[in-house]
């Protein structure tokens, strides 16, 4: 098996439009929710999200490419050309036969589909469709116009498991290149769902947050008076390839992939089990194949969305993996972020990889009274970032219909 190393990382998030502003963002517990401006949402039960602020497709593509996709492929887009920049490629000096990309979503152009039933809806009946309606929507096409943009013509498809999409995109690159497959696969993930429908649907599951008196502090995972999920949008672009392909165009080495699990509570639609029977295994799955024992990890990005059930369910397949491990920090980087659905797994695992850099756990805000049963047993790291050695970050994402998804990222060495 191949080792496979990360050279590149791209993030456009509510908190901040690149890696360093992300980044920055997350070690000073800043928050990306206020009050929706992307549609009158004043008759909604929840009119917040996390938005993403300052941020304009035409200052990153003309006019005339951003109308043929839909804003989840532009994200995309900008956070792979932020990616590629770090990692310093050249792909005319590449064999690109042998690089690929591997895209997660869990919606596509849900925006673009909202739009144009709503235009047919609204019209004479006549069936007058957009020529791109089709290219814009389907989960797809991010992966597709990526390769597109690069020229890339290795393994090429699209990870679709809900809020996990991301971390399952992640781990098939990872697999791709270690079974010598591909030396270079472009992966991470982006959503868009911030719309009528997107608010609307997830509120009539009672899934989203309605602390509309104060949205800055309404993702509050862990704690006592957390109801529901606030929706964010963006995307997270990481660059994996083999370590012999960095080490032969001198790549600045970022951190290294050893591990990922994927398992299925196999339980319900939208909730996740209550014992946490998919979490626990695919947290196994992942130590096993990273040969690591629970007690290497050293931080944990939790899937931690901020759901009364949810969160518990986490804690009780941590408290499983890890026993009273008190030398463990664990942290809910959502309540800054809000919950990206398949774009969380690509901007967490940025936030595990610069943990791993820099030696930083990033906060768990928001949090002012904690669940006893869950806050006594485990280190939330709540309130605001902790310096601490980390060798080993894990990464958590679980998704509608029981997916699970968690990653494992190294500190490198040569």
């Amino acid at each position: 098996m191949k080792r496979v190393v990360i050279t590149g990382m791209g993030a456009l998030t509510p908190i901040g439009n690149t890696v360093p502003e992300y980044w920055q963002a997350l070690k000073h517990g800043v928050s990306g929710a206020a009050p929706i401006t992307k549609f009158d949402a004043t008759k909604f039960k929840t009119r917040f999200a996390c938005e993403l602020k300052n941020f304009n497709p035409l200052d990153f593509m003309p006019k005339s490419e951003a109308r043929k996709h839909d804003l989840y492929t532009q994200y995309a887009l900008i956070s792979v050309a932020e990616a590629v920049q770090m990692a310093n490629i050249n792909f005319e000096h590449l064999n690109r036969n042998r690089i690929g990309v591997i895209w997660g979503t869990g919606h596509g152009g849900m925006g673009t589909f909202q739009d144009q039933a709503v235009e047919f809806a609204q019209g004479d009946g006549t069936p007058r469709f957009n020529p791109y309606f089709i290219p814009k929507m389907i989960v797809d096409i991010a992966a597709g116009v990526i390769s597109m943009k690069y020229g890339l013509r290795g393994v090429n498809f699209a990870t679709v498991s809900a809020c996990a999409s991301s971390n399952s995109a992640i781990i098939e690159a990872f697999n791709y290149i270690r079974w010598g497959k591909a030396d270079m696969i472009i992966t991470g993930g982006s959503e868009a769902s911030i719309t009528e429908t997107g608010i609307g649907g997830f509120g009539a599951l009672k899934a989203l947050s309605t602390f509309n008196e104060n949205p800055a502090v309404a993702c509050r995972p862990f704690d006592v008076k957390r109801d529901g999920f606030v929706m964010g949008e963006g995307a997270g672009a990481l660059i994996l390839e083999s370590y012999e392909s960095a080490i032969q165009r001198n790549a600045v080495i970022l951190a290294e992939v050893v591990g990922g699990g994927m398992a299925a509570d196999a339980y319900h639609l939208t909730g996740t089990h209550p014992e946490g029977e998919g979490a626990y295994l695919g947290m196994m799955e992942a130590l096993e194949e990273a040969n690591l024992s629970p007690a290497d990890i050293d931080y944990l990005n939790c899937h931690a969305t901020s759901t009364s059930i949810g969160d518990a369910s986490e804690l009780i397949a941590v408290e499983r993996v890890f026993g009273l491990n008190p030398t463990l920090h664990l942290s809910a980087t959502k309540s800054m972020t809000g919950h990206l659905l398949g774009a969380a797994g690509a901007i967490e695992a940025i936030a595990c990889i610069k943990a791993v850099q820099e030696n930083i756990i990033p906060p768990t805000i928001n949090v002012d009274e904690p669940e006893p049963a869950l806050s006594q047993k485990f280190d939330l790291t709540l309130g605001r970032a902790v310096s601490k050695e980390v060798k080993y970050a894990m990464s958590n994402t679980f998704g509608f219909g029981g997916h699970i998804a968690t990653a494992i990222f190294k500190k490198f060495t040569a």
